[in-house]
């Protein structure tokens, strides 16, 4: 592990041994309410020698975190350098990948060395402009692919009966893209990484080496709100890179929500209302900002700002349509063998239902203007085998084509 692990990991376990003790006498103060018994100054406390003994654990586990904190940080800053040489195992940055989407924000709001930074990475290098990359002469088609919820872009590796079913490597090999791959903290609110991404994306239209004409995307799940978010606010800032978008591929993003959030929603609205299980509405909402926007699909800073993420509200979103002059692709999956009412609305690809993914909603003003043939349907498919599917890369390379071509897949 590096210093910076064991740093985080000290920083979550104070963070939880707090976190827990409340609940632990919150609970507590419920009991004593029903009895009659007066509880402490704040809402969920006990008070006396229970409250007292309380306020110690909480006190020596902080004091304890932040000692360990400072020493940690002291041999890190010495380590650092050699650190940067020993990238972390993909299993590593599969758990921070996870970790992140579940509570990213609250990394970030910590400073936790956990939290994932945006960053474009091209042959599995982190772009540095001071440092361009070595790229072909002809490479002014960039191919921008972004990850989805607690995934990073490492989870391209992936093989399907010996076929690659990476989409960046396909359209290298097939129609010349040049694969660049977007890593993010998949917790914080989707308007922050829109912004962050759009400021990323006009740095590198600046110092791509060759100029970009065709800048295509393929975006998963949560990624697809993201790169949505991204091109609202680069218009609204007057950047210049949208104007070479040309092509955008939805894979699985729920456009209008997903009901397993808006089900965790109703869940706190339940532990809330009842006395014995209010102090555990803290483990419900541990969950992060970017979770949250998938309630409904949030994708600007006005959703949410100013409010409480976790309170049940309706649907009050800024409608947002699909970005004139770029054409839009979606590709929707069901679990189930046909369409119904139930496969449409409920089961869906088991995280998204369809007519989210296919941007249709109940008000016609937020329907997303998808023509029939810029919509692909799989049955029997749930939402992270889409992207194993070779059927999936076959179809957007006959998208993204500038005339028809044969299914090309790369063997290996």
């Amino acid at each position: 592990m590096r210093f910076s692990d064991i740093r985080g990991a000290v920083q979550l376990a104070a963070q939880a041994t707090t976190g827990v003790t409340r609940m632990v006498e919150g609970v507590h103060q419920s009991v004593w309410n029903n009895l009659g018994v007066p509880g402490g100054k704040t809402e969920g406390t006990t008070r006396g020698v229970t409250g007292a003994v309380y306020r110690l654990i909480r006190n020596i586990t902080q004091a304890t975190g932040k000692t360990t904190d400072v020493v940690i940080g002291v041999l890190q800053a010495a380590f650092d350098s050699a650190e940067n040489n020993n990238p972390r195992s993909p299993r590593g940055e599969t758990f921070l990948a996870i970790l992140n989407g579940v509570m990213g924000d609250r990394l970030v709001e910590n400073e936790n060395p956990f939290a994932i930074p945006m960053t474009l990475r091209y042959q599995d290098s982190e772009l540095d402009w001071n440092n361009p990359p070595v790229v072909p002469a002809d490479s002014g088609k960039v191919v921008l692919l972004i990850h989805g919820l607690c995934m990073n872009d490492l989870g391209r590796h992936a093989r399907n009966r010996g076929y690659d079913t990476d989409p960046g490597n396909l359209l290298a090999s097939t129609l010349g893209y040049s694969p660049v791959y977007v890593r993010y903290n998949s917790g914080q609110h989707i308007s922050l990484n829109g912004e962050k991404l759009a400021a990323r994306l006009e740095q590198l239209i600046q110092h791509w080496p060759s100029p970009i004409e065709d800048l295509s995307v393929v975006a998963h799940s949560m990624g697809g709100l993201v790169i949505r978010s991204a091109l609202h606010q680069a218009r609204q800032q007057g950047l210049a890179w949208p104007d070479r978008v040309k092509n955008v591929v939805f894979l699985g993003t729920p456009h209008h929500g997903a009901p397993l959030e808006r089900a965790g929603n109703w869940l706190d609205l339940i532990l809330e209302n009842a006395p014995y299980t209010k102090p555990f509405t803290a483990l419900g909402q541990v969950r992060s900002a970017g979770i949250t926007d998938l309630r409904y699909g949030n994708l600007l800073h006005e959703d949410w700002n100013g409010q409480d993420r976790f309170r049940h509200r309706p649907d009050n979103r800024r409608i947002v349509p699909l970005p004139d002059s770029i054409n839009c692709f979606t590709v929707a999956a069901t679990r189930a063998e046909k369409r119904n009412i139930l496969a449409d609305h409920v089961i869906g690809d088991g995280l998204v239902p369809l007519r989210s993914a296919l941007g249709r909603h109940a008000e016609s003003g937020r329907n997303l203007a998808f023509t029939d043939s810029s919509q692909k349907i799989l049955y029997r498919t749930s939402h992270m085998e889409m992207l194993n599917r070779p059927e999936v890369n076959d179809q957007i390379i006959q998208w993204l084509a500038p005339e028809p071509v044969d299914n090309m897949r790369m063997k290996t």
